[in-house]
């Protein structure tokens, strides 16, 4: 924990950005999971803040509207904090929504009983949904998204409050995390209409004590454009062929098609970048941070950005080139809420320098002894000029570390 601590602090002061994560903390339960947590332990890939994001209550609410459409919420609603955010930017939780996808469970329980579940189960059909299960009294269905999920059971409220029904919705990851919030948001407002979800950490609710008009608002859709560009790409040409680059380029794009049903906007066979349309964000994400990795494995480094627009995500990638310790490196740049991040995947030396101080605890005292005793004698035998020792042995030092 000191060393993580430690490590973190030197490489902010080195990239003059704040170093949230060096690799995760995230527990793999699959073997999806796995893969994504053993390549971000093994490549040291950090997460950067580049500009904070103002984690707030009014701020979530405000991104709430923008991002579920201001016509798909009525203005009857009151907006209830059970749990407050964090006014920061979780690792684990940012991960998860990656590997996971934006997939989210809709939990339905109708308080009275009465004949509306056939009604609730078309119109979830029909916005796209999955129903996964049904009774006389509940639902549970997998949406293609959180704000999705919030506006299809608003729908369904206004439709229960018709028919004087009270009605509970609940957003989960899991089914079972949907209907536990429901449980808990049952606990705290009682069988008031409403449906609770999560925003950033915090635990949140859209309750509505009298009916409202039918809305007239359409799903709001945003852009999640990738910008990819291969960094000094005339150097990789010279040393390994074009033919190579073209091999590269052609298997991100195939990657980003296929895997993360994305339309290719922008690529020229035989050029170094590409820009992509993604369905969600975090296939965004997922793409962006994937394509680096393979990139990586085959001697090329990348820069990428994420927009909502082919400007924006062109600008993200550009923010990249301020984000190097010594060469440019991998880096991915992409907003939060109202801030800005970056992954940012080390090149091998400073990847052997991390993992050596991580994981090499008694060499690292070793040569802390060594580098103090050559300073000491240094200083002792040659005032003047001791410096030079402590400079030789802090040389030898890494040159030993990188080479273990």
């Amino acid at each position: 924990m000191v060393t993580n601590y430690i490590m973190r602090a030197i490489f902010s002061f080195f990239l003059k950005k704040k170093v949230l994560s060096i690799g995760t903390k995230y527990y793999p339960t699959n073997t999806r999971e796995r893969e994504y947590v053993e390549m971000i332990n093994y490549t040291q890939t950090m997460l950067l803040e580049l500009e904070p994001a103002h984690i707030n209550t009014n701020n979530i609410f405000k991104n709430l509207v923008n991002e579920v459409g201001p016509e798909n919420i009525p203005e009857t609603r009151k907006f209830i904090e059970l749990k407050p955010a964090e006014n920061k930017v979780d690792e684990y939780a940012l991960l998860s929504n990656i590997i996971m996808g934006s997939d989210r469970f809709l939990y339905i329980e109708i308080f009275n009983h009465g004949s509306v579940i056939k009604d609730f189960v078309n119109l979830i059909v029909k916005e796209r949904g999955t129903i996964i299960e049904e009774s006389d009294t509940e639902i549970v269905a997998r949406m293609l998204s959180k704000n999705d999920a919030i506006r299809i059971a608003i729908k369904l409220i206004r439709l229960g409050m018709e028919k004087d029904m009270g009605i509970r919705a609940a957003v989960g990851m899991t089914g079972a995390a949907a209907i536990e919030r429901a449980i808990n948001l049952n606990k705290e407002i009682g069988e008031i209409s409403g449906v609770g979800f999560t925003k950033l950490g915090g635990e949140y609710a859209i309750v509505f004590s009298s009916k409202f008009e039918k809305l007239q608002g359409k799903p709001t859709y945003y852009d999640n454009y990738l910008f990819i560009d291969v960094i000094d790409s005339t150097h990789f040409i010279e040393e390994q062929g074009r033919d190579k680059l073209v091999d590269i380029m052609n298997e991100i794009k195939k990657f980003i098609e296929t895997d993360c049903k994305g339309k290719i906007e922008g690529y020229r066979e035989g050029g170094d970048d590409l820009i992509a349309n993604l369905p969600t964000k975090d296939a965004a994400l997922r793409a962006g941070i994937d394509s680096a990795w393979y990139g990586l494995n085959r001697g090329v480094e990348i820069r990428a950005g994420i927009g909502k627009s082919r400007r924006e995500a062109g600008e993200k990638a550009q923010m990249a080139d301020d984000i190097k310790i010594w060469n440019n490196s991998t880096v991915m740049v992409f907003d939060i809420a109202d801030g800005v991040y970056a992954y940012f995947v080390p090149s091998e030396f400073t990847k052997a320098v991390i993992d050596f101080a991580f994981y090499s605890k008694g060499k690292a005292a070793i040569i802390f002894i060594f580098v103090f005793l050559a300073t000491f004698l240094g200083w002792n035998l040659n005032p003047e000029y001791g410096w030079v020792f402590g400079l030789l042995a802090i040389l030898l030092s890494i040159v030993y570390a990188v080479a273990r």
